[in-house]
């Protein structure tokens, strides 16, 4: 089964021009099943791109999945067009009344700034707080993954890193009977970009989230709550073949004076195409947090998580 979508998202072609199997919403009214409901919190700033590289992933499973886009009302956007928002993205106000069988949360570039000075911080901690109620299991990514993680890991001090970490890097599976590992080999790659860090300590101390994932030099990779209703990914497992290199790029412009993403380019030679080594990764990861941690195990009737939230009462 597809993804449905609004068959003007720039999206559509895209992935159709892939063989990527998405429906759109006319014909999707037609068949007579109950589909998963997902929101992506699409908080990075190349919203169209981000959009395509989770499509392509939730498209790889069996299953119709429903997909609404959600933006940050307070926050004033300035790479994507007032219209493209407009046409395919949901405030937090629209969105309130309903309910999701996933959320998926993505990054930012704002992790060098506490959490209290982003500017949408207080809608984003309002929408955190929606859905615990409103929605099964939320998949975080990278910053956002920082910034959604358990009250007790999100007080406490981000470590920031010497160098930015940027590059593909090798991570060891920790906890192999993890659902979300079903099909890894013992160790896979994926891209990392950030420069900060959630110590392995503090997750130990504070909060009862697993270890799924680990690497020397990243850290912490996944983890994730016993019943995978919360899962956090450090990580950037969605990233294109280019993403990295159009971040280096880019930060070269700027005068920023980057090194060149470890792993990434042959020879280090960043006027090469880099190789995708991750690719695999990307799609068990996807597949099975979409299978295991929500299709499984959401209730058929979302309005049942109003009277359910058992899973929140340790925070």
């Amino acid at each position: 089964m597809p993804i449905t979508l609004d068959k003007k998202l720039p999206a559509v072609d895209i992935l159709r021009s892939e063989n990527i199997f998405v429906m759109d919403d006319v014909r999707a009214t037609h068949q007579d099943i109950r589909p998963m409901n997902v929101l992506i919190l699409n908080l990075m700033p190349t919203k169209v791109a981000t959009e395509t590289q989770l499509l392509r992933l939730l498209a790889n499973t069996p299953l119709q999945i429903n997909v609404d886009f959600l933006y940050m009302a307070s926050h004033e956007s300035k790479n994507t067009a007032a219209e493209h928002l407009e046409s395919f993205y949901k405030t937090f106000e629209d969105i309130k009344d309903n309910y999701y069988d996933g959320l998926i949360v993505t990054g930012a570039p704002v992790e060098k700034m506490d959490f209290e000075e982003v500017d949408y911080w207080e809608e984003l901690t309002q929408v955190f707080e929606w859905s615990k109620r409103h929605v099964f299991s939320t998949l975080h990514l990278c910053w956002g993954a920082q910034a959604g993680s358990v009250p007790p890991l999100r007080d406490s001090k981000k470590v920031e890193l010497c160098d930015k970490l940027s590059g593909i890097y090798d991570q060891a599976v920790v906890r192999p009977d993890s659902l979300l590992m079903r099909g890894f080999d013992d160790r896979f790659l994926a891209p990392h970009s950030r420069y900060t860090d959630i110590p392995l300590k503090e997750v130990l101390e504070k909060s009862n989230l697993q270890v799924i994932a680990q690497g020397n030099e990243v850290g912490l990779s996944i983890i994730a709550s016993p019943d995978m209703r919360e899962v956090y990914s450090f990580g950037h497992l969605e990233y294109d073949r280019d993403t990295l290199a159009k971040e280096y790029h880019r930060d070269v412009k700027a005068g920023l004076d980057p090194d060149v993403p470890k792993n990434y380019f042959d020879g280090d030679d960043a006027n090469t195409e880099p190789r995708i080594r991750w690719n695999l990764a990307a799609t068990t990861f996807f597949s099975n947090w979409i299978n295991y941690a929500v299709y499984q195990e959401t209730p058929y009737r979302l309005e049942e998580l109003e009277k359910d939230i058992s899973f929140y009462g340790y925070l």
